[in-house]
């Protein structure tokens, strides 16, 4: 019955992410959240890292999508700079985010990843339409308390340490 919380990859940092890990799985497509995964909450635009990222993505033939709860100009400011296809106020793990992401970059759930911090909305989300799901390390422990608590609610979940 599915993957239900269990991500496919469960790593520290997306920047540690082997780009030949997703080629080798037939990934052609990441779905990526922005909080505390590419950015902290308290920063606004993506810095150095996080372009050199979404380059090395792109170079590698990779295309990038945006997909994140937060509200539209959080979304609009980080995505000035990157030009993204991006989706605000997602409602992950509501599946329309995602699919809409995938339409807009023609892109099936098999050859798709998502790549975000939380286990309820970013892996629960993408394993419910059967994309490759992988979990990463919160960037910043300073978080909205209802963010908070459901980090202590996914201790109970996570079964293993981040690999790397």
């Amino acid at each position: 019955m599915g993957k239900g919380l269990k991500p496919d990859l469960y790593i520290k940092s997306v920047f540690s992410l082997d780009i030949n890990w997703l080629k080798e799985r037939g990934i052609k497509g990441v779905l990526l959240d922005i909080d505390n995964t590419l950015i902290t909450h308290k920063q606004k635009i993506p810095d150095e890292k996080v372009i050199g990222l979404i380059n090395q993505f792109k170079e590698n033939g990779i295309k990038v999508a945006i997909v994140s709860n937060a509200r539209k100009k959080r979304v609009s400011v980080f995505n000035e700079k990157l030009g993204l296809y991006a989706r605000y106020r997602a409602f992950k793990p509501s599946n329309r985010g995602f699919l809409r992401a995938m339409a807009d970059l023609n892109l099936v759930p098999e050859e798709t990843a998502v790549i975000g911090d939380q286990l309820f909305t970013d892996v629960r989300g993408g394993n419910r339409l059967g994309l490759t799901t992988i979990l990463v390390e919160p960037l910043d422990e300073n978080e909205p308390i209802n963010v908070r608590v459901k980090r202590i609610l996914e201790k109970l979940f996570l079964k293993s340490e981040p690999v790397e």
